[in-house]
């Protein structure tokens, strides 16, 4: 018998006994109790399986930096959960994203810290670049970083992914290097992808990627990465209302269109205002003034402490992510009309907005 005869009669016999499998689970050779069903073996997924997360951790790891920022506004933040802000240091993680030393990171580490001076970012091998800020988005806590990567070993970026399937209950990673010393690998699932999330002091995030990671908070700003290792988010904490911590992560899309503004200009400009706020909730709905740096434009435009901020560009302002917004939303340079409550009355100022890249 040819081999060809073969594989065509062990076909047949296949094919027959599917069949004859589907008439007896139909009770058609008349035996009620025999239920045989015989079927095909699935065909094997042309996709790779995915990655375990080891592999994911020993191929992207060494992209994952330290951020440091030694800052000259020491200033109080919700997304600062272990209030480094005090010692007048914070550190964090974040990590490469493409080969021109583009970096990734968490806006409130490098809050109030010099923009072209007063950050560093370590990789691995304790190589240390000095960075600068070519964006940044406060209302999303995200910002880009610029360093030199000649010299620097392993300087391959992550690949980013999209946040756009991104389902609740997908198995995620995120990866940190929160005190510059090792790399720290945290396992867990999307939790739920929350429209707003409150943090103390009246701030709201919004269209976030929430997670049950148990993220240590030094290591904000690293990737939140997907089964197969593409960046679907940013990491960060806030710290709630009631006290307590919630991880989550900026989708990898909402900062994308920054990134590659980056890449095309080589700089995205970062306004800059000069104030600290918090959330009033009780007499005045907006949000008051509690410092204002010395030169800024708040005060160069005669924002004083204790004034209530209800309008900015004609914007009603009644929580500080409303000011944020504004600001991240506007230009360096561009002239705001600023609508003030002092001491019971109304004023009109205007402010000229700064940079602080």
């Amino acid at each position: 018998m040819s081999a060809g005869t073969r594989s065509h009669l062990a076909a047949a016999i296949a094919g027959g006994l599917i069949v004859a499998g589907g008439l007896l689970a139909l009770g058609a050779t008349g035996s009620p109790t025999l239920q045989t069903i015989i079927q095909e073996a699935p065909v094997a997924s042309a996709r790779a399986s995915a990655l375990t997360p080891h592999a994911i951790y020993a191929r992207e790891a060494p992209a994952v930096v330290h951020v440091s920022a030694r800052l000259i506004e020491p200033r109080e933040n919700p997304f600062d959960v272990l209030h480094q802000a005090a010692t007048g240091v914070l550190g964090g993680s974040g990590f490469l994203a493409d080969r021109r030393g583009d970096v990734m990171t968490a806006y409130h580490l490098i809050d109030g810290a010099s923009h072209s001076s007063g950050i560093t970012v370590s990789f691995e091998g304790g190589v240390q670049r000095q960075a600068s800020v070519i964006g940044a988005d406060p209302g999303r806590d995200v910002a880009v970083l610029r360093v030199d990567l000649r010299g620097v070993p392993n300087a391959d970026p992550l690949p980013l992914g999209t946040s756009t399937s991104v389902r609740t209950g997908d198995p995620t990673l995120a990866i940190g290097n929160p005190y510059g010393l090792d790399r720290t690998l945290s396992s867990g699932i999307i939790s739920a992808l929350a429209h707003e999330l409150i943090a103390a002091g009246g701030v709201t995030v919004n269209n976030v990627i929430q997670t049950d990671l148990p993220v240590d908070p030094a290591g904000s700003g690293g990737p939140l990465v997907d089964a197969a290792g593409r960046v679907i988010g940013i990491d960060s904490q806030l710290t709630s209302p009631d006290g307590t911590t919630v991880s989550f992560a900026t989708p990898v899309d909402a900062v994308t269109r920054m990134l590659h503004g980056a890449q095309r200009l080589g700089h995205v400009p970062v306004a800059y205002l000069g104030l600290s706020a918090v959330a009033a909730r009780l007499l005045h709905p907006a949000v008051t003034v509690t410092g204002v740096t010395p030169g800024s434009p708040a005060a160069l435009a005669g924002v004083r402490r204790g004034d209530a901020i209800d309008r900015l560009g004609g914007e009603t302002i009644s929580r500080l992510s409303d000011l944020n917004r504004m600001i991240s939303t506007s230009s360096p340079g561009q002239h705001l009309r600023v609508e003030i409550t002092r001491r019971g009355r109304l004023r009109t100022l205007t402010v000229r907005l700064g940079s602080r890249s």
